[in-house]
């Protein structure tokens, strides 16, 4: 089949939008009916760079429903698929989305792209994106389309998700106008050989002796680029085999294979990043009120333990709260007291302790015989576990004078959070303001909250002070104005804590964003049925 690239010119100055969408029009109005499959770069609709929520406006007014027009008419003039990339509207917003239409100018499907930039998710509905979806993938003329739009270029996890589907033809509408010619058919070929399937991109041209964007081209299956546009302005066409893999032998002398296949058989999925259906929303997106199984869901297992996580996280809850304490070896283990007599068949401090000491301790059987030898859970446990699965409520225990927080200590707990990939999925708590004002220093991206401490009723005062981004209220040490105030400055509201469905209520009414709770399944129901009726 004759796969046809079209490549515009791009410019920075929008004043220019009319004329290079004149021109898209025209080349595909040129086209005569030898291609069979013909293709258009992200946001044709948006033809040149569009500053203000105004610009894009006045583009998407001017130029999206005669760019359709045009591909449809196109589609059925040459007989040919037309692919084309621009804004859809849809009842929550509007998407970055990829048409395609068969040879009869029908639309044969649609592709929202996975991965918005920044700057995107802020005027395009990027909701869908935070949610575990099939796969989007078209088929048209007996061919399995999937597709990779700019950004989701860059998400190399993708490729597996891709080789899955087994498409014949990867389409990629893009821009990438900041990545070298090296980088761009990198990218390409990797998908290709990795997906084993075609590639084929449009892009547009940041100009002819540009080092960076364009890069229109078709990769096949074995990686290689058979057509590359570099950053010519116009049109170009190869002729390719939509339905050709590629297989290797399987390790040296063995039968051939797909490079997917190989590796799949050797697939070791749990040494790589948190991904997939178990990864829960992130800390910046999920949405509130929310309920935070504090220590775990303690009363099905014993508090601050493995089960405990376990217990809450499968039954739905957003957020697990538990402490840390560092042991005479300089450790980091959860357990709420810094002395092990109430859960534990251990005396003493938790600091007087070493980790081996400490892992020799019963700490189950006090809460039941159900649980006798459980041993308590270091911070490396938790993350090993939990990591990406739910927000951590972090919190991170002082006792005064006879417990200074060391040199190194509060490094190991942000080492151990960033080599568990989980800066996104947590926050610390404490009502330390020395050690707040340590961790904001240390780690200036990982989110803090303001625990109630020595002044418990100036904890908004002392988190606008320190750049906080939460504060964490104690029974009934707050007032109703601290909730305002903190809600002005941009500050989320943590409540400790409601166990029955009355006072889950209050703490709702009064504006609370997240209640920690003992009882996570009963305040649950309680905080659902809330969202419910409001329709949150």
């Amino acid at each position: 089949m004759k796969v046809t690239l079209i490549q515009p010119r791009y410019s920075t100055d929008f004043s220019e939008a009319a004329a290079l969408f004149r021109w898209e029009l025209e080349a595909l109005d040129g086209l005569d009916g030898t291609s069979d499959l013909i293709l258009l770069p992200e946001s044709a609709d948006i033809p040149a760079l569009a500053k203000t929520a105004e610009e894009r406006a006045e583009a998407f007014e001017a130029f999206n429903r005669p760019l359709l027009d045009a591909a449809k008419r196109t589609a059925k003039r040459c007989g040919a698929i037309v692919i084309v990339n621009a804004r859809r509207g849809t009842p929550s917003g509007l998407r970055n989305s990829t048409f395609v239409f068969d040879r009869e100018g029908n639309e044969a499907g649609t592709y929202d792209k996975e991965h918005l930039t920044p700057g995107e998710s802020k005027y395009l509905d990027d909701g869908y994106t935070w949610r575990r979806e099939k796969t989007q993938t078209v088929t048209v003329d007996g061919m399995k389309l999937a597709f990779l739009t700019c950004y989701d270029f860059y998400f190399y996890e993708a490729a597996g998700v891709l080789a899955k589907e087994k498409p014949d033809l990867i389409i990629g509408c893009s821009h990438q106008r900041s990545d070298t010619k090296t980088a761009l058919e990198m990218m390409a070929s990797f998908f290709a050989y990795n997906v084993n399937a075609w590639v084929i991109r449009s892009s547009v041209s940041m100009g002819e002796d540009s080092p960076v964007g364009g890069c229109s081209l078709a990769a096949a299956p074995d990686g290689r680029i058979l057509l590359d546009m570099e950053n010519r302005v116009g049109i170009a066409s190869v002729e390719i085999d939509p339905f050709r893999k590629y297989e290797k032998p399987a390790g040296y002398g063995n039968p051939p294979s797909s490079h997917f296949l190989y590796t799949e058989k050797g697939r070791r999925p749990w040494k790589y990043r948190p991904a997939g259906p178990f990864v829960a929303l992130p800390e910046d997106r999920m949405p509130y009120p929310r309920v935070c199984a504090h220590r775990g869901f303690n009363t099905v297992a014993p508090e601050n333990s493995l089960p405990a996580f376990g217990a809450a996280v499968s039954s739905g809850a957003e957020e697990i709260e538990f402490d840390l304490w560092r042991t005479k070896d300089g450790e980091v283990v959860s357990i709420h007291d810094c002395d092990l007599d109430r859960v534990s068949d251990g005396h003493g401090r938790v600091w007087e302790k070493t980790l081996a000491e400490l892992k020799t301790l019963d700490f189950g059987s006090k809460f039941s015989e159900a649980y006798r030898d459980l041993r308590i859970p270091t911070f490396e446990e938790i993350l090993r576990e939990f990591a990406g699965r739910c927000v951590m409520n972090i919190h991170v225990k002082t006792y005064g004078g006879e417990y200074p927080v060391p040199d190194g200590y509060l490094e190991k707990i942000v080492g151990l959070i960033r080599a568990y990939d989980a800066e996104r999925y947590m926050y610390f708590m404490c009502g330390d303001d020395g050690v707040l004002e340590r961790l904001g220093k240390l780690a200036p991206d990982l989110p803090r909250c303001v625990g109630a401490g020595k002044t418990p009723f100036e904890q908004t005062e002392r988190a606008i002070r320190l750049g906080c981004e939460k504060i964490q209220l104690f029974e009934d040490r707050f007032t109703p104005d601290m909730i305002v105030r903190a809600h002005e400055n941009g500050i989320r509201v943590t409540a400790f804590y409601a166990d029955t469905p009355e006072r889950a209520r209050m703490y709702l009414s009064l504006g609370v964003d997240t209640i920690l709770t003992n009882d996570y399944w009963r305040i649950s129901r309680v905080v659902e049925e809330w969202k419910k009726d409001r329709g949150v």
